[in-house]
């Protein structure tokens, strides 16, 4: 395993210890590939996953996809009465699509 894998492998354990979601709070958990990224919004507590979503069918560059995927899950959380999540980056360090994403679900009213 590369270092930088390891160091993010590091960082997932870490978060995760600490971060669990509830059926008050569930986790928004960001998942970035090469190419696109994704988010999903799960309950801890019964192991399901409550929303996903994908930039697969979007346009614009990464950045742009990841604001539309973070506006996404914010209106679908909001449709769905939950106001509050804790995120889970995942590993991955805050910053770049990471951060486009969290700071548009923010915009759009979800509280984290």
């Amino acid at each position: 395993m590369l270092k930088k894998q390891l160091l993010r492998k590091h960082r997932h354990k870490r978060v995760r210890a600490k971060v669990k979601g509830t059926a008050l709070r569930p986790r928004l958990v960001v998942y970035r590939s090469l190419k696109h990224i994704e988010a999903q919004v799960i309950d801890d507590t019964k192991g399901v996953t409550l929303l996903s979503g994908r930039d697969l069918k979007m346009k614009g560059n990464k950045m742009v996809r990841a604001e539309q995927v973070g506006s996404a899950i914010a209106k679908a959380c909001l449709d769905k009465k939950i106001t509050k999540v804790v995120f889970d980056r995942n590993g991955y360090k805050y910053q770049g699509r990471v951060k486009a994403l969290a700071e548009a679900a923010r915009k759009e009213g979800l509280i984290f």
